[in-house]
C-alpha cells in the first residue's frame, strides 16, 4: 500500500477555503477572549469540511475538495482557521484602541 502524496498547492488551498475564512474572520472578530479562538477554529473547520464535502458530492469544483478518497487536511484547515480568527481578533483590538 502506497501513501498518497498531494502537491503543496492543495495544502495551501485547504487553508484558503472561502468558507473557512468567512467563518473564522466573522467569529474571530466577535470573540471577546483569546482562548475562544480555539473553538472558533474548530467551528470554522467543521463548516469548511461540511461545505467542501457537500459541494464535492454535488460535482461542483472547490479549491480543496473532500471525498472518500480525498484527505480533509485537518491540521492545515484548523491551523489556518486559527490564524484567520487571530488576525480578525487582533485587528478588532487595534481598531477599538484607536476609537
Amino acid at each position: 500500500m502506497t501513501v498518497p502524496v498531494y502537491p503543496f498547492d492543495v495544502w495551501i488551498w485547504a487553508a484558503l477555503d472561502p468558507v473557512l475564512i468567512l467563518v473564522a474572520v466573522v467569529m474571530g472578530w466577535k470573540s471577546d477572549q483569546l482562548v475562544k479562538l480555539i473553538l472558533v477554529a474548530l467551528m470554522a473547520f467543521t463548516a469548511s469540511v461540511l461545505t467542501s464535502w457537500l459541494l464535492t458530492m454535488a460535482g461542483i469544483p472547490w479549491p480543496a475538495p473532500i471525498g472518500r478518497d480525498l484527505p480533509t487536511f485537518f491540521p492545515v484547515r484548523t491551523g489556518g482557521a486559527f490564524l484567520w480568527a487571530l488576525l480578525a481578533f487582533l485587528t478588532r483590538l487595534v481598531v477599538r484602541r484607536r476609537a
